[in-house]
């Protein structure tokens, strides 16, 4: 067991050597060994060839950004039933964890039905991303 703080953190210090050594490493050999094309075609903004139209800078809709948070929001909330599912058959307390779910569950399913109402799902008749649909 260590005893002081650099034996504590000796481990970590390195990991983190290790990783920027491998990192320096892979980022070198792919510099030394790849290949170093170039042509109009690869030096254009858009990958595959495509001709780009339009300007770059156009304004997106705020659904796109509004679906991504909600998203994120929902996603995180999933990742709270994973402990719960691995504690749950513990003896004692599957009544009272299944209460706490209960409860919790109706809050996430609440708030989603809530946003549905309001309708920050709802793409119909709305400008996507500065284009008439």
């Amino acid at each position: 067991m260590p005893n002081s703080y650099p034996e504590l953190y000796f481990p970590v210090l390195v990991q983190a050597v290790i990783a920027m050594v491998l990192a320096a490493a892979l980022i070198t050999i792919s510099y030394v060994f790849g290949k170093r094309i170039r042509n109009r075609v690869k030096d254009m903004p858009y990958e595959s060839g495509i001709v780009p139209t339009g300007d770059a800078r156009q304004r997106f809709s705020v659904k796109f950004y509004l679906v991504a948070m909600l998203f994120i929001l929902f996603d995180i909330e999933a990742i709270f039933l994973y402990p719960w599912v691995v504690v749950y058959r513990e003896p004692g307390l599957s009544k009272f964890l299944f209460g706490e779910m209960l409860v919790f569950v109706i809050l996430i399913l609440s708030g989603f039905f809530y946003i549905w109402k309001k309708g920050a799902l709802d793409w119909s008749g709305s400008d996507m991303g500065g284009r008439k649909r």
